[in-house]
């Protein structure tokens, strides 16, 4: 079994009587975390990703219940994402316009085969699905496959890809209910974060199934790459 750090015990200590909390107050604490550890105690050193999980009352096993989406973060999530096009003649053209990082057809899929995946999005028009379909089972679990759903299979390619160079982000409930998606760095302002963590849990309650029965939102937990999770009043 692996040692705990002094740093993650001393932070777990930090938060471990917080309770849950209002936004605001859940990113200043989150913030403040590496200033409060004591000089023998060697602070965390590159910016940090900061990630929002919400553990929902869904039963994934239900089609009808499955909770996916896609938003575009006020401020952005601090990174370019690397986005892939499956396009086509003026598709082709204006994805590359707009700024992806790699466009085409059977030559991306080929190389996805071979095991490639430098890319955080794929983006698809709904004439290249006959090619990417089959690439469901490299796609899929790592929650890159095109869908409908989450907007990347689209004709518009050029706002799709502007969006997600802007900061767009994609989630889906994983088999426990629980949905896990990146809010930003915690560089960002207070502000900044704050907006960004309100918009998700706002467009998360609207996504709620109609199946869903109970407590749909049952916790909200906010944490970042090196630190424990801070629980959020949602």
């Amino acid at each position: 079994m692996a040692t705990q750090s002094k740093r993650m015990t001393y932070l777990r200590q930090k938060v471990a009587d917080l309770g849950p909390v209002d936004v605001p107050r859940a990113v200043k604490t989150l913030k403040g975390l590496e200033a409060s550890l004591p000089s023998h105690i060697k602070p965390c050193k590159f910016d940090q990703t900061v990630e929002l999980a919400a553990r929902l009352g869904v039963d994934p096993k239900q089609a009808d219940q499955i909770v996916r989406g896609s938003i575009v973060l006020p401020n952005g999530i601090g990174k370019s994402q690397r986005v892939l096009v499956f396009a086509q003649g003026d598709n082709l053209k204006a994805a590359q316009a707009a700024g992806a990082d790699h466009v085409g057809g059977k030559e991306l899929a080929d190389k996805i085969k071979e095991g490639w995946l430098d890319f955080d999005v794929a983006i698809a028009t709904p004439d290249m699905m006959g090619l990417v379909g089959p690439l469901g089972r490299v796609l899929g679990p790592r929650g890159l496959m095109p869908s409908p759903r989450a907007g990347t299979v689209t004709q518009d390619v050029a706002n799709t890809v502007k969006e997600y160079k802007a900061g767009k982000v994609e989630f889906r409930c994983d088999a426990a209910g629980i949905v896990h998606c990146v809010v930003g760095k915690i560089s960002f302002a207070e502000t900044q974060l704050v907006q960004n963590v309100e918009a998700l849990i706002a467009y998360i309650h609207a996504l709620k199934p109609s199946g869903s029965k109970g407590v749909y939102v049952r916790s909200v937990t906010l944490s970042a790459t090196m630190s424990p999770g801070i629980l959020i009043a949602a």
